[in-house]
């Protein structure tokens, strides 16, 4: 990762794709609004587990997400946005937010990114996402997930 501060160049955002990075920050509320809407349709129990606070921030994180994944894009560096979302996770963790909840909102933005972005960039996206998900993955077998539990496991584990 380049940081300045260690006497290393700063990320060059022209060496990917900036057009496409353009057209995903312009139309980012409404592939936001899509993948949410991929994930309400997944999931039934999505919008029944986050009321309309709830929604209202996630749709402002949907929102981040789509930055994200086009300064990906711009600098042509899927991985960024595998090291953004390990950075991330705990926040979410805190809001109860599970892993498995995030995955899906960016398998929406893998399905809704490519009706924004130029034929070559579609790619890096679905890098991108995949780095990303692969994260989130990783962290849902770590203990503090509020993902739903199997009960009969849950009432092994408690050693009751």
């Amino acid at each position: 990762m380049s940081h300045p501060s260690l006497g290393l160049p700063p990320v060059d955002m022209t060496a990917g794709d900036p057009i496409s990075a353009a057209a995903l920050r312009r139309d980012r509320r409404r592939i936001g609004e899509r993948a949410i809407a991929f994930a309400i349709e997944s999931d039934p129990t999505f919008s029944a587990r986050h009321d309309e606070l709830d929604l209202a921030q996630i749709r402002l994180d949907v929102d981040s997400f789509v930055n994200r994944i086009a300064d990906a894009v711009a600098a042509s560096r899927p991985a960024a946005l595998g090291h953004w979302a390990e950075i991330v996770i705990p926040r979410f963790r805190k809001r109860g937010v599970s892993a498995d909840d995030l995955t899906l909102l960016f398998e929406g933005l893998r399905r809704a990114a490519p009706g924004a972005v130029l034929p070559d960039a579609i790619p890096t996206v679905d890098e991108s996402v995949a780095e990303a998900i692969r994260m989130f993955r990783w962290h849902r077998r770590l203990a503090g997930d509020p993902r739903p539990r199997n009960p009969i496991i849950e009432f092994i584990y408690k050693g009751a």
